[in-house]
Order: C-alpha cells, then structure tokens, then sequence
C-alpha cells in the first residue's frame, strides 16, 4: 500500500467559513467504500471545531479522533504548511518567546517517516534519556497493522543521533522538555510555585481519571494542577497505572508537588490530559461509583491483612484508631454502612464467628467472597492500622445488591437495618442474634430490635433500661435465649424524628427480667418471683419504674388492695432444680449486657461512637466523612477522636441531663445523648458459647 500524500503529526489549515484555521494530522486515509474519491484527512484542531468521532460508517478509522476537536475533510481542502510553520505550531510545543524554542524540535534533523512504526518511537530511548524525557513503554508484540499504521498522533517524533554514532528517537513532545522547554537558558525566570484549583477544557480536575494520548494511551489520575516556576502553562500531575522510565515520585525539576511510588509521575500540559476513555460513564458528574476503584482512590489505599486479628483495646487501640485518615472510608451515601461495621468490629469481637463460619452446602455462591472481604479488607486492617478506604466498602456493597431483594446499596442512602438484614441474613445467613416470644407464641428471630411505643410525656430523659422493659412489657414480650449481643434500635416517628429529645444509653443493661425460663427476684422480699404483673409496672408505690414480680406471697398481699383488686398477673415459668430457699440465701444471679457502641443519626448523616477501654473516658467519636479534599471529583476523609466528656455525661442522672439545653452539652457528648439510632451491648459471657 502506498504511503497517503500527507504525513501524520504534519501541521495542516484549512478554511472554515471566513476564517484560516490550523491543526495537526492524525489521519490520512481512503474511506472504505469510497476508494475512488481519494484521501480524507483527520484532523486535530488547534480550536474546539470538531466533528468527527473517527469512525465513518460504523467502523473506527482513528482511535485518537475526538468530537471536540477533529474534523474530516477531503484532502483538497487541505492546505499543508511549510516547514517553519510546522515547528511554530507544534500541537504540545512550548511558546515562551525565547531560545527555549528551538530545543523542542531542531528543524535539521530528519522527520520520522510516515510508514515507520510510531509504537517503537516510546521504545528506543536515545543516549542520555534522563527523568525529563518521556516515560519508556515495553515494546508491542506485534507491528500495527497496515489498516491503521499511518493513524498516529499529533506529537512530532523526530530522530537524533546518540554519542556512539546510532539513530535514537528525541523525547516526545509529552516529555518534560515539550512541556516547560528547556529553561537552562535564560528563557522565563524562576517565580513562586502556583497552585491552581482550576479545570480544563474537559471538567478534569485532581483526582480525575485521566489519558494522555500516545500510542497507546497514558493513564492514570491527576493529582496536582498547578503551574511551577518558569512556567506560563497550567501542568497537571498525573499518578500513573503503571511504571515508567522517566517518571518521578511525584517532582517535577527538583521539587515536589505530590507524592507516589517511583517512576509514576508524569507532569503535562493540562489541556493535553483527556477524561479516560476507558470510563466514558464517569465523567457525568452523578456518577461516583464506578470511580471509587483503586486507580482513583490510589492514595487512599488500605492493606490486606490475611491474619486474624483479635481488637486492641485501652491505649494500644486508641494510638492505632484515633486521628485523622482513621476509620472507614465515606463515598457516595456510605455512612450508614462505615459507622455500622465501625461499631461493630473495630472494639468488639462478639459478631467475630461471622467471619470465620466454613461455607456451606446453602450458603451463596459469593458467601466466601464476602466473608473474606469483610475479614481480610475491612475488619482486620482496621483493627491494625486503623484505617480501611472507600474502595474496599464499595466492593462490599456491589455484593449486596447481588441479592435478588435489594438495589440502591451503592449509591442511595440506606438504614443500617437494611444493611444488616442483607447481609446477616441474606448473604452470610448469621444465626439470629435474637430470640423472642411473644405470649407464649412462637419464638420469633431477628438480629435487632426496634422499640415501639407511645409517648410518654411524664418522662423527661429515658434510659435505655427503661425504654427496653416498656417495650417488652406493653408487647408481652420475652428473650426466649440469653442474647450475646443486642442491638437496639431507639423510638422514632420514622427516620427524622425523635420521640425524645435525650435517650441516657445505659452503660450496663440488666436483662434479667425480660427472659423467660429464667429464676427473678421478687420485688418486695427478694425471693424467688412466681407471678408477674403488667397491669402493676406503672404504680409509683412499689417501686416505680421497674417491672413488677413477687413471689406467691407477696403477690397475695399487692393484690389485695382496693386499686388492685382487679390486676390480671400471669404465672412465672421458674426451675425446679433449686428449692425457693436456696434463692433467698443466694440472690438471684443478674444477666447483664455491657454498651459498646452507639450509631448516631443527624439530618441524615450517621457517625459512631465507640468504646475502647473500661475507663469512663474511653470513648471514641467516629465519622467517616469527617473532612473534604477536593472537589466533585475529591475524596472524603474519615476521623476517628477521642471524646472523654461522653464518660463525664454519662455520670450524671438523667434527672440533672433533663434540666440542660442541648446547646450547652458540650464536645461530642451532645450528639450520643440527642441523636442516638442504634445503641449496642454485648455480653462476654454468652458470647464464649455462641
């Protein structure tokens, strides 16, 4: 096949209504099925008048054409420019008025020919190549076919001969020395270094998925937009896929701008950088998910940790947890999830046999996917380096939303409820948390409970203790089973509003009353309890506020007054194993549950507090997107602080937290006391047997 009549990267105009417009080839070719109208050229406009795609009737003609800025016409309307021309108008040149100038491109040394191979030009590196000249790429296996070997790049390639007398290829114009020129000379004077939160032409700004066209493509993420001293071009700095030979870790001409691994930073001119073509849907705006990958989120990344790893708890645990860049990563409606896995796992293994169970026969086709996501990605790295990035937690939720019941888990703000129905039941088929009865109705399964109840006005601050026994008692409800963990989920009219404005979490929750098969004391002697009464639990003359057992006697003697004559108590199931003696000598054992975590809501945002020590003060404030680095296209940052006046709050009584405005608590403690959602507890004791 002959060579076209033009050579691609050749510098071209043409006339478009009155005006000369110019640009560079990069194609030049017959149209297939057209043959016999000659040659079409490709153009790369100096000036956003693009029209073509490169593909002509469905078929892709030039992988480089870009609707923006190239256009097809025939070749007659094409008119070449002279040599002179050609060097002043470099697409990517450097125009900075001086000498520098002549260092882009020598106009004695010979052009590459059009019918060489431009892929082996990013190859054969010439003598000398140091950390200014292009990034080396391996070598292609094969040659480009003869279909689209004339279809290169707007970027003059141009030989030079080496000091031992062999023909190398000269940096491309994509190299440091087409960006700034060479500034040994004179040229520009050094100024201050300038930061520049602006975007291109294309909407990238940092943390933008990008490309630089080449032969092929470089790719990787703008992390720096700037223009350095001597420089009158706004530069990007991109984190690359991949190494390279004459990238940086992230200097540029002696100074750094930000950091990466070596060999993976390349600086260019903004406007030559190009949303990555491989990700067309992200560049809208809206679209956040499939950007939260690890190209993006490159530094941002958390380890893998394969070992087991049990929490570390007091001072060890609050040196790995606390600061800044702590905790799980937010993205795109993620908190109800981050502050979820964040109470449950970084200062409590109660839920740990969730990720070690062995798969089985039932289980779905990605339960062991998910449990080695949730142990090696996110649970144990948290619990050694305190951290766990946005990436790991969008991998978990694509998961969800592979179970036929549930959408919107990567993008649509979600309850942590729905989160944990999904993934307890559906996905790695937990065994329930919790067991309850209802009036000797079958025992009913579920992983939390959510408190239902009218308001009660008379009450100013409730306690967890109060608001749980209420509930059970106004349903008829009992723990058939001792639960080793218990998660509560506080009262509300819906999501957004609060049936009180102050809920005390009880640090220790006394369950004893609420199982069923279980010995209790009576009220009034302390012996073992026989009959309950619902109807009793409200009268403030035997002691209010807790729920209402007596034994036979006692029981006798409380019903024979006037006001309770009419009172329905019901038989208590006790043990037969111990004589009623053996209780009034010993007292009957309390089962108590300790508060570990409590997740927050405010104006649909949840945070976390969590509690790492057996010190009052030792508590942990947690919000994964505590904090902002750049802009759409930027990444959250989580924090995890340490809060110790929650433990002085939690001192007082509720009466004394009633008569405070909400405005005067101070630090975090405001937000546990106002916006609790789910509070946690979780017994030792029974957790060493399930």
């Amino acid at each position: 096949k002959e060579h076209p009549p033009l050579e691609i990267n050749s510098r071209v105009s043409l006339k478009i209504g009155d005006s000369t417009e110019h640009g560079t080839v990069i194609f030049c070719d017959v149209l297939p099925g057209k043959e016999n109208f000659g040659y079409f050229v490709g153009v790369d406009m100096d000036n956003p008048l693009g029209n073509w795609d490169g593909r002509y009737n469905g078929k892709q003609l030039c992988s480089f054409a870009s609707v923006e800025s190239t256009v097809l016409v025939h070749i007659n309307d094409i008119i070449p420019e002279s040599t002179a021309q050609e060097q002043k108008h470099l697409k990517l040149g450097f125009d900075s008025g001086s000498d520098s100038e002549k260092s882009l491109s020598n106009p004695s040394k010979t052009k590459a020919k059009v019918g060489e191979d431009p892929a082996k030009s990013l190859v054969d590196a010439s003598v000398g190549f140091n950390c200014s000249s292009p990034p080396m790429r391996p070598p292609p296996l094969t040659s480009l076919s003869n279909e689209n070997r004339f279809h290169s790049l707007p970027f003059n390639l141009t030989k030079k001969t080496g000091t031992d007398g062999s023909i190398g290829h000269s940096p491309l114009s994509l190299s440091v020395q087409s960006v700034v020129g060479d500034l040994s000379n004179g040229g520009i004077p050094d100024g201050p270094i300038v930061s520049v939160p602006t975007k291109s032409p294309h909407g990238l700004e940092v943390g933008s998925l990008a490309e630089v066209k080449e032969n092929p493509p470089f790719y990787g993420v703008i992390r720096w937009i700037g223009q350095p001293p001597g420089v009158n071009e706004i530069l990007a700095g991109l984190e690359l896929e991949d190494e390279y030979a004459g990238c940086t870790d992230g200097t540029f001409k002696g100074t750094r701008y930000f950091t990466c691994a070596p060999k993976k930073a390349l600086f260019v001119k903004l406007k030559s950088c190009r949303p990555d073509s491989r990700f067309a849907s992200l560049h809208h705006p809206s679209n956040q998910i499939e950007r939260c990958n690890s190209i993006a989120f490159g530094g941002y990344l958390s380890e893998v940790v394969e070992v087991n790893t049990p929490p570390k708890m007091g001072k060890e645990g609050l040196e790995i947890m606390a600061g800044k860049k702590k905790g799980i990563q937010g993205h795109y409606n993620s908190c109800y999830l981050d502050s979820t896995l964040f109470c449950l796992f970084s200062f409590s293994s109660v839920l740990d046999t969730v990720l070690l169970r062995p798969r089985e026969k039932n289980d779905v086709e990605y339960y062991t996917e998910t449990q080695d996501l949730l142990r090696t990605e996110i649970v144990n790295p948290l619990r050694i380096y305190g951290y766990v990035c946005a990436t790991k937690i969008m991998k978990l939720r694509r998961i969800l939303e592979k179970v036929e019941a549930a959408s919107g888990f990567t993008s649509e703000e979600k309850d942590p409820e729905e989160f944990l129905n999904i993934l307890f039941h559906h996905i790695l088929r937990v065994d329930p948390l919790l067991k309850i009865r209802s009036a000797g109705q079958k025992v009913q399964d579920c992983y939390f409970y959510q408190i239902f109840m009218d308001k009660n006005d008379k009450v100013g601050v409730p306690t967890i203790q109060q608001l749980l026994e209420w509930s059970f008692i106004n349903s008829s409800l009992k723990f058939a089973e001792a639960p080793s963990c218990l998660i509560i989920q506080m009262p509300r009219f819906g999501k957004d509003f609060k049936m009180f404005n102050k809920i005390f979490p009880t640090l220790e929750l006394d369950i004893t009353d609420l199982l069923e098969d279980t010995p209790r004391g009576c009220r009034i002697c302390r012996g073992l309890a026989v009959y309950e009464c619902k109807e009793c639990y409200d009268d403030t003359d035997i002691t209010p506020g807790k729920i209402k057992q007596f034994c036979k006697v006692c029981n006798t003697q409380v019903h024979l007054h006037p006001n309770r004559q009419g009172h329905k108590y019901s038989k208590l199931s006790v043990p037969k194993e111990l004589p009623e003696s053996a209780w009034r000598q010993t007292g009957v054992p309390r089962q108590k549950m300790e508060l570990f975590a409590v997740l927050c809501i405010e104006t649909s945002h949840y945070v976390a507090f969590v509690k790492y020590g057996t010190e009052d003060s030792a508590w942990l404030f947690f919000d994964s997107m505590a904090d902002r680095d750049g802009g759409q296209n930027g990444f959250n940052i989580p924090q995890v602080t340490s809060c110790p006046e929650v433990g002085e709050y939690l001192k007082m009584s509720p009466e004394q937290l009633h008569t405070m405005d909400p405005k005067n608590i101070h630090g975090f403690a405001r937000r546990l006391l106002c916006d609790a959602y789910m509070c946690m507890y979780q017994s030792t004791t029974m957790s060493l047997y399930k």
